[in-house]
């Protein structure tokens, strides 16, 4: 069970409950590691898939084309102009508003030019294969973290839970969510498993994917100094210099993108003043309480109710999290990716989308689903599905992006 773990032994290189080749030294080989994973990514594809199928069939039914809905609507087509014809475009709406393409980080465009270079793709097209193989990436790496911390079954629920957030299509679009969770995820992980260079390099990649990138580098940064403060009380040896370059790797891919972009402006806050041209940026939280007191003030009452449901809910699996003491990265990358959706203000209806990174918060649910018995785990998560594929195909039909 989560709860019944000290800080000290989550803290700790290996993790309480770890695996023994691992505590040993001896991590399982890809190739087991796979086995074990197995279920867990049948489970998530097998959800995904009832997600596209929902998708399909609505598509048909109101005349629209999945296809398109998936790879060629808003931030898609960012993606896909930046992978053909790099950055400088700079669209000026009315009402002052400037959306130049510097807010979109580089690593998802640049892997679609790559991919369409060596097969016969389009850019968008090659953003729906590298989105679908990078959730797959993804999911185990959920299922690795959720498996070390409760086991196998919580790691199983805790994917399938993943896929089945009601914003969960999102992993099977041509955004950059799924690129960003797989290396976060696994870079969390390497931190949990006390593989300091591995974490710093993932959480690199992370921040060249989203600006939430930032996550990752204070999980790394943070566990690595309790860590070493632990070490010190306890007398304990630690990997001094692995850790050293882990931390140094951490926010060199988040922070070269924000210098690059200042050069290119010709300005220290230049990445910010992006931001601040699509109506972006970061006021505590102020624009978003405005924005719900404002549905519940009208005539669109129910959907202030219900926003502030689903805040409420979040903010209460990250408290059940503290409570169950999870792991410190988790905690650490969970709380300041929720932190920067809910403190952003602009595209209110997209922050669902902004939260989707953040997995351990379903960590308590999938743990409560792992002790349930198989049979009802399984029609539980059944239904959840559905209503998660129904909503995602009325969400991708709206005329707002997610």
């Amino acid at each position: 069970m989560l709860d019944n773990r000290s800080v000290t032994d989550l803290l700790s290189p290996t993790g309480a409950g770890a695996p023994a080749a691992a505590a040993a030294g001896r991590p399982p080989g890809a190739r087991a590691a796979l086995r074990h994973a197995a279920p867990a990514l049948l489970v998530y594809a097998g959800i995904r898939v009832m997600g596209i199928v929902v998708l399909a069939v609505w598509g048909w039914a109101a005349g629209k084309d999945p296809h398109q809905l998936l790879s060629a609507r808003w931030d898609s087509l960012w993606y896909s102009r930046i992978a053909e014809e790099g950055y400088g475009y700079t669209l000026h709406l009315s009402g002052g508003k400037v959306h130049s393409d510097l807010a979109f980080f580089p690593l998802l465009p640049w892997l679609e030019r790559a991919l369409s270079a060596v097969l016969p793709l389009s850019a968008a097209d090659a953003g729906l294969v590298i989105s679908a193989v990078a959730s797959l990436f993804a999911a185990w790496a959920v299922f690795a973290v959720g498996d070390r911390v409760g086991g196998r079954r919580t790691g199983i629920a805790l994917a399938a839970l993943w896929a089945a957030l009601p914003v969960g299509i999102v992993q099977s679009m041509a955004y950059s969510e799924s690129l960003f969770t797989a290396l976060a995820a696994w870079s969390v992980y390497c931190v949990l498993t006390g593989r300091w260079v591995w974490a710093g390099a993932l959480a690199a990649l992370a921040g060249l994917t989203r600006p939430v990138g930032a996550a990752v580098v204070a999980a790394v940064w943070i566990t690595a100094a309790v860590t070493l403060l632990r070490a010190r009380r306890t007398g304990g040896q630690e990997p001094l210099a692995r850790m050293a370059l882990g931390v140094v790797l951490a926010p060199l891919g988040w922070l070269a993108y924000f210098v690059w972009v200042g050069v290119r402006t010709g300005s220290v806050t230049g990445y910010l003043d992006v931001q601040g041209g699509w109506g972006n940026g970061f006021d505590g939280g102020l624009a978003f309480g405005a924005f719900i007191a404002g549905r519940l003030t009208g005539s669109a009452w129910p959907a202030g109710v219900g926003l502030l449901i689903g805040v409420a809910l979040v903010i209460r699996l990250y408290a059940a999290g503290v409570r169950q003491r999870q792991p410190l990265p988790l905690l650490v990358y969970a709380g300041v990716v929720l932190l920067l959706a809910l403190t952003a203000k602009g595209y209110f209806g997209s922050k669902p989308r902004l939260m989707l990174p953040a997995f351990p918060l379903l960590l308590p649910l999938a743990a409560a689903l792992a002790r349930l018995r198989t049979a009802r785990a399984a029609g539980t998560l059944a239904a959840v599905a559905l209503v998660s594929a129904l909503y995602g195909a009325f969400w991708l039909h709206g005329s707002g992006p997610p």
